[in-house]
């Protein structure tokens, strides 16, 4: 039962953020101080931050929804969010500059 909460909260999250950065990439750049200056970073944030996101969210909705799903939508996210976070840590451990509330996010 927790499992099927974790999920359908993730593909809530995943799936509304990935539209609203599908929508407008300048949302994901401004909170991670970037400056988008040609076509190809427009693409690149809607893609990273929309479409991978919303790909991810739909995955989870499907792996609260469907039993044969439950675990391995549970398991990417331990994996996948697990990455992000220790590739975080890693950067704002080693990195020169400080890091912002989004990076601690």
């Amino acid at each position: 039962m927790l499992g099927k909460a974790v999920l359908w909260f993730a593909a809530l999250v995943f799936i509304a953020y990935g539209l609203a950065c599908l929508y407008s990439p300048a949302l994901p750049a401004g909170y991670a101080g970037l400056t988008m200056t040609n076509g190809d970073a427009h693409a690149e944030m809607r893609a990273m931050y929309g479409g991978l996101q919303f790909g991810f969210g739909v995955f989870c909705l499907i792996g609260a929804l469907r039993a044969d799903f439950l675990r391995p939508a549970l398991a990417s996210i331990v994996l996948l969010l697990g990455g992000l976070a220790l590739a975080r840590l890693y950067s704002t451990a080693t990195g020169v500059d400080p890091v912002s509330g989004y990076t601690h996010g």
